[in-house]
C-alpha cells in the first residue's frame, strides 16, 4: 500500500493535466475490474458488474493535484503565473515546480521579489518561476503551461508525508478496496475524476452519465489534532472519517447512518466529521440530474493543501476496510 501510495502522490497531475496519474490507476486496476472507459472530461470510470440485487453505486476519488499555470514570460526568462486550486499563501517560495511529464518535463523553483523577506500576506503578484533560464527566448516553458508541486514522499513509519495526499491516498483507498473485493451484490461505477480542485468539475459530467442509485466520495479532511489547531472532531490515528457536512453539501443520513452502521458491525474504528470550510466530488454528485443520496468517507490529513500533507496508516487502512465492507453489503437507506 505505501509503495502504491509514493507512485501515486509523486505523480505529476495539476488539475486539466491527470494523464500520467490516469495511466497508473489503469495499470493498477487492470485485474480487478471489467472494464474502462475514459469521459470527455477525462475522468477515468471503472466498472465492476455485481452479482445481482444491489444498487447502481458510485464511488469518486479525484486524480488532480493544485498546481499553477503560466500567465507571462518577461525578457530575463522569469515566470509569472496563477493558482490553479488553493494554494496556501506562504507555502509556494522556495518550492520546485516540473512542467509536463516525461521526458520533455522541465523544472523550476518559486521566487519571491522580496527574497528572504517574503511574507505569507496572501500577495501573489510578487511571485516567480526561476526555470533557470537568461532570456524569454531560452525558457522552456511558455505561457499556458501548467506546472505541478515536486516533493518526494517521506516514510516516517506508520505516518507518510507527501504532495498530492489531496487526493491520490483517496485514489490508493478506492484501488486497494476494489482489489480487495471477491464479490459484490452492487453494479459498482468508480469514478476517479478530474479538475476536482478548481470546482469538482469532472464530478459534474460523470455523475450525470453515470446516474447511480447511491455515490460515496473518498477525500481528504483537515485534522484538528496539533497544537494551537481550530478545534476539530477528528485527529489522525483515530480512524476513518464520516463527513456529516461540509461547506458544500449535507450528507444523505441514510447514507452516512450505512456507513456507520457498517463500521460498527465490522469493528472498524471510525470518527465522524463536520468540516465548516471546504467541500468534495460529495457535493457535485449530490446535485446531479433529479439528486443523489451521497455522503463522504474521508482519510483525515495534516497540513492539507501544503507540499507536505501528512496521514496515518491506521486510518489509511481503515478506510480501505470501510469501503471495502460498503461496497460489499447492499445499501439500506
Amino acid at each position: 500500500m505505501k509503495d502504491l501510495i509514493k507512485r501515486l502522490v509523486e505523480a505529476y497531475g495539476p488539475s486539466g493535466a491527470e494523464d500520467e496519474v490516469r495511466a497508473l490507476i489503469e495499470s493498477e486496476l487492470a485485474d480487478a475490474v471489467d472494464d474502462m472507459r475514459v469521459d470527455a472530461m477525462g475522468n477515468l470510470i471503472a466498472h465492476k458488474k455485481g452479482s445481482g440485487g444491489g444498487k447502481r453505486i458510485m464511488v469518486a476519488a479525484h486524480m488532480d493535484e493544485i498546481g499553477l499555470i503560466i500567465t507571462h514570460v518577461d525578457e530575463n526568462g522569469y515566470l509569472r503565473f496563477a493558482r490553479v486550486g488553493g494554494i496556501l499563501p506562504g507555502t509556494p517560495v522556495g518550492s520546485r515546480v516540473r512542467f509536463r511529464s516525461g521526458a520533455d518535463a522541465a523544472m523550476g523553483v518559486i521566487g519571491h521579489e522580496d527574497g528572504m523577506e517574503a511574507k505569507a500576506d496572501g500577495t501573489w503578484d510578487k511571485l516567480f518561476v526561476d526555470v533557470g533560464a537568461t532570456s524569454k527566448a531560452d525558457s522552456p516553458v511558455q505561457v499556458g503551461d501548467v506546472g505541478g508541486f515536486v516533493q518526494p514522499m517521506a516514510d516516517l513509519g506508520n505516518r507518510l508525508v507527501a504532495k498530492s495526499m489531496d487526493d491520490r491516498v483517496g485514489c490508493a483507498v478506492v484501488i486497494a478496496a476494489a482489489k480487495a473485493l471477491s464479490d459484490t451484490p452492487n453494479d459498482l461505477y468508480l469514478v476517479f475524476t478530474t479538475q476536482e480542485e478548481v470546482g469538482t468539475r469532472g464530478a459534474v459530467v460523470s455523475a450525470f452519465g453515470v446516474e447511480p442509485d447511491v455515490a460515496i466520495a473518498v477525500d481528504v479532511t483537515p485534522t484538528g489534532d496539533y497544537p494551537e489547531a481550530k478545534p476539530k472532531s477528528v485527529s489522525l490515528g483515530k480512524g476513518a472519517a464520516i463527513k456529516v457536512l461540509d461547506s458544500g453539501m449535507i450528507s444523505h443520513r441514510g447514507v452516512k447512518n450505512w456507513m456507520v452502521a457498517t463500521a460498527e458491525e465490522r469493528d472498524i474504528t471510525y470518527q465522524l466529521e463536520v468540516l465548516d470550510r471546504g467541500t468534495t466530488d460529495a457535493r457535485a454528485i449530490q446535485t446531479s440530474r433529479a439528486g443523489v443520496p451521497a455522503g463522504c468517507l474521508s482519510i483525515p490529513t495534516r497540513y492539507v493543501h501544503t507540499q507536505s500533507e501528512m496521514v496515518d496508516m491506521d486510518d489509511v487502512d481503515a478506510c480501505v476496510a470501510l469501503m471495502t465492507a460498503l461496497l460489499e453489503s447492499v445499501p439500506t437507506l
